[in-house]
């Protein structure tokens, strides 16, 4: 079985536009700082991350390669061609961290077929963050991603995963498009039972920050303005 001296390395981003180093631990500066060549979503985010919290950094010496929804399955093992030549690779979320909800994982499980050593940094993951911050089980939970946006399908999903956290005593985590927020906990308030719980988890480790869990009876009185805001919901029915 042959190594590669080239690593994949696993960069954690920040959830919002604040300082890199208020979140990100200074391991994450240093690979930074020797790393030219990374894979990101999107070049332009991914070059003012890397200016902000690497500031000397020469920004034409970096190799970019973009992976989209746009990007071709058969163009992602090319990527990481350079390991084979004993140059690492850099990782990049648009935030948080790669390979958690985040096109990244099949990257990750190509470098694992090559047998390039992977290596994830430490950053702050929202999913975790929400459920570390909920009070919900963190010992049995599950994140679904966006739910359905017919307003039938999404009543039967909410349902279900309702009926899904009480018969496995399970969180449910999901998440929306940020501009339709306000109608999700609308539409959690009127269609779960009134005593399931309900965690909002909002622009987590910015400065305004805000994570309230109550039920659903009880967010139907205790309005929040999540426009635009990036939310994390998290639901359990006890």
């Amino acid at each position: 079985m042959t190594t590669h001296s080239g690593k994949l390395y696993l960069i954690p981003t920040t959830l919002g536009d604040n300082d890199p180093l208020e979140v990100l631990p200074v391991t994450v500066k240093q690979i930074i700082e020797q790393t030219d060549t990374f894979i990101v979503e999107n070049e332009k985010t991914a070059r003012r991350f890397i200016k902000r919290i690497c500031p000397e950094k020469s920004q034409p010496s970096l190799n970019l390669f973009v992976l989209n929804k746009y990007t071709e399955a058969t163009d992602l093992p090319n990527f990481l061609e350079p390991c084979s030549r004993g140059i690492h690779v850099g990782l990049l979320s648009e935030a948080g961290c790669p390979g958690v909800a985040d096109p990244g994982a099949d990257v990750v499980k190509i470098a694992h077929d090559k047998n390039i050593k992977v290596v994830p940094l430490v950053g702050p993951s929202s999913i975790l963050m929400a459920l570390m911050s909920s009070g919900m089980n963190g010992q049995s939970f599950a994140f679904n991603g966006y739910l359905p946006i017919d307003k039938g399908e999404r009543k039967a999903e909410i349902k279900y995963l309702e009926r899904l956290s009480f018969e496995r005593n399970q969180s449910q985590l999901f998440i929306e498009t940020p501009y339709r927020n306000n109608k999700m906990i609308e539409d959690l308030s009127a269609i779960l039972e009134s005593n399931t719980n309900v965690c909002v988890a909002c622009d987590i480790t910015l400065p305004n920050e805000f994570i309230k869990t109550q039920t659903a009876n009880q967010w139907k009185k205790n309005k929040v303005d999540l426009h635009k805001r990036p939310t994390l919901f998290i639901i359990h029915k006890s």
